[in-house]
């Protein structure tokens, strides 16, 4: 038997052929044409006719092939998110948003982790950049240069982070920065702690002034300590400098420190809140596990998620049409979305400053 004989040799059974659109299209009774919009731009036609051609695939066992459709169009309809630390609940949502996001689009989502570590995200963005046909970059570690390095490349999509140059979608911090700060002014507290992340992380910094400029203008003291790795152990570390500064009061960079800082003074004696309030940013899954349960800022990251792949599919020119209006997505594009405005969910590790 010849290498090109296609008779199944005894025993055997002979592999089918694979489905093809033209073979789903005699099945639904449609045109191939309007198999290739079902499958490849859900929502374009009618809710029935797109049901009757998944049903005519799901019967032929059809299965997209990226990469024989990126030969002729030069796409592979993927997108890569990288983020800087896949064990941070944080991200959780906004995978959520990103991935539904994306789904609806008919992209498919490529996940990269840079373990909080610019060196290790450059590496894993030249890695996924070639097989996808945009970026999202989340809570970047990467220097500005490096970031719009790879979007002369590759179109490219910030999140908690402003770059000169480069759309991002960042929350609005005034709100929830401004109502943890009434919060604890309110309950007699005048001398505050921020426990920021890590020395290169921009958002970070954004919290800390305006964290700053906001307690000046309550009448409140305030100092940062830090840089802090964003984690429960990063909390843990910063009590001892956050006793020696004689504050009554501490609002950490993200929830994980948060926790932290709570454990290491509960476990040395001190109460929370009767002896130091503690303020969260992100009220992530499990923030309201804690006993007490967490006060933080909440941040509505499933919506960033999804504006991000409608910002990232703009650049591509396939944008599914992102809704306008005032003030979330920010970017050299103009794209604007729903309202990601921030705000306080007051919980118990918040109470009266000692002696009040």
């Amino acid at each position: 038997m010849s290498e090109d004989d296609s008779t199944a040799a005894p025993g055997t059974v002979a592999a089918r052929p694979a489905a093809t659109i033209y073979d789903i299209a005699d099945l639904a009774g449609v045109n191939p044409s309007t198999v290739s919009r079902a499958l490849t731009k859900p929502g374009r036609i009618s809710a029935r006719t797109e049901k009757k051609i998944r049903d005519a695939a799901a019967q032929l066992n059809y299965r997209v092939n990226p990469m024989a459709r990126a030969l002729p169009t030069g796409r592979t309809r993927t997108l890569g998110l990288l983020v800087a630390d896949l064990t941070n609940p944080m991200f959780f949502d906004l995978m959520r948003g990103a991935e539904q996001s994306a789904s609806r689009s008919g992209y498919t989502l490529v996940l990269a982790e840079s373990q909080e570590s610019g060196e290790r995200e450059l590496q894993a963005a030249g890695r996924v950049a070639p097989s996808v046909d945009g970026l999202v970059l989340v809570t970047t570690r990467m220097t500005d240069d490096e970031i719009r390095r790879i979007a002369g490349g590759k179109p490219l999509v910030v999140i908690n982070r402003r770059v000169e140059a480069i759309p991002a979608v960042v929350p609005d911090l005034q709100s929830g920065v401004g109502e943890a700060l009434e919060h604890l002014r309110d309950a007699g507290h005048r001398s505050v702690a921020y426990l920021s992340g890590p020395a290169r992380s921009w958002m970070s910094r954004a919290r800390w002034e305006l964290i700053l400029d906001r307690a000046v203008a309550l009448g409140m003291n305030v100092v940062e300590i830090g840089p802090n790795p964003p984690t429960v152990d990063g909390g843990r570390a910063a009590l001892t400098r956050v006793r020696a500064a004689g504050v009554t009061a501490a609002i950490a960079y993200n929830d994980l420190m948060a926790i932290g800082l709570m454990q290491q003074a509960q476990e040395g004696g001190m109460d929370v809140p009767g002896d130091v309030s503690i303020v969260g940013f992100d009220d992530i899954f499990g923030s309201d596990f804690t006993s007490p349960k967490l006060t933080t800022v909440s941040i509505p990251y499933e919506r960033i998620g999804e504006l991000a792949i409608g910002e990232v599919l703009t650049l591509i020119g396939d944008a599914p049409g992102v809704p306008t209006g005032p003030g979330a997505a920010e970017g050299t594009s103009g794209v604007t979305g729903a309202d990601l405005t921030t705000r306080l969910t007051v919980r118990g590790s918040t109470g009266p400053a000692p002696g009040t």
